[in-house]
């Protein structure tokens, strides 16, 4: 492994890439002919997820990591007016992505809503997925059932209100400091700088503008249900990984236990860290060693 993630950013930068007819942008870590690896990102966050754990996981496996930002995240387009940001549309975007690599099979390093979205894929369309490096984040967000009207209702009400103008901050500190006061799971400025840095824009007056579109903060209009969560996991064929920090949102609730218990070939770690925990300074590190370890274990990438 590498002594030190600066000594392997500065040998592994990483190259912005356009996808999908442009639509899709991301960031390229690794030589173009090495074993490609897709990393998805969370929920509001985007590609520079993985601008600590990349460089590290290239110099200890030898891969190509590109990691997408998700429609309406960091550069990519927004959907169009009438589309949506369900879990499946965000499964579009990995298929595109793959696509315009040349992919007909790729791992999966993924986050949060990321993990959320490659647990889709690697149970629907089991060809496409050889393996899969989840961190913090496993099955998907779900609604019981009996919910499933109300879910409904908060959805429409929510669609047909105006759309509210993207956040504006004096300058980046600003942005990030605002990031963490409103941030869904704790996080630190070192760790959120780079997700802000990725998700601003300057505007004409000196200020800086948040890129990510206001619509990914409304209700989804359906969610699965936990059964058809529990159904879908136990349909994953490939090997996974699933990485969880000690402060994540997993741990040994209930979900959470019935989720790693449907399955089948789980390999779990619990490391020191929150959810973040692959971006986190302290962290990385040792999130690198376990994936190093573990895939390179395996005798291939």
């Amino acid at each position: 492994m590498p002594q030190s993630s600066s000594t392997a950013a500065r040998a592994y930068a990483p190259q912005p890439l356009s996808l999908a007819q442009g639509r899709l942008a991301a960031l390229s870590w690794g030589h173009s002919d090495a074993p490609t690896w897709l990393a998805l990102h969370g929920w509001l966050d985007n590609a520079a997820s993985f601008t600590r754990l990349a460089p590290l996981l290239v110099e200890a496996l030898g891969i190509r990591i590109v990691a997408l930002d998700f429609r309406g995240h960091g550069h990519s387009a927004h959907a169009p007016p009438a589309g949506d940001y369900a879990l499946w549309d965000y499964c579009q975007d990995v298929l595109d992505a793959m696509e315009t690599l040349a992919l007909e099979q790729t791992s999966l390093l993924a986050h949060s809503m990321g993990a959320a979205v490659a647990c889709l894929l690697a149970a629907a369309l089991p060809e496409r997925v050889e393996r899969l490096t989840l961190i913090d984040g496993l099955g998907a967000l779900n609604t019981p059932i009996e919910e499933t009207a109300s879910q409904l209702r908060k959805g429409l009400i929510a669609y047909r209100r105006p759309l509210s103008r993207a956040p504006r901050y004096p300058d980046i500190e600003s942005a990030v400091a605002a990031r963490v006061a409103g941030g869904v799971t704790p996080i630190d400025s070192i760790t959120a700088t780079p997700l802000v840095e990725r998700n601003t824009q300057p505007t004409a007056d000196g200020h800086v503008q948040m890129r990510t579109d206001s619509r990914l903060l409304k209700p989804s209009l359906v969610r699965f249900t936990p059964e058809q969560v529990i159904s879908l996991l136990a349909d994953i064929t490939a090997p996974l990984l699933l990485i969880e920090g000690e402060q994540g949102i997993l741990g040994e609730r209930k979900w959470a236990q019935e989720a790693r218990q449907a399955v089948k070939g789980l390999t779990r770690q619990v490391l020191k860290g929150g959810h973040h925990l692959h971006l986190e300074p302290r962290a990385v590190a040792q999130v690198a060693s376990v994936i190093g370890g573990h895939w390179g274990n395996t005798g291939t990438v």
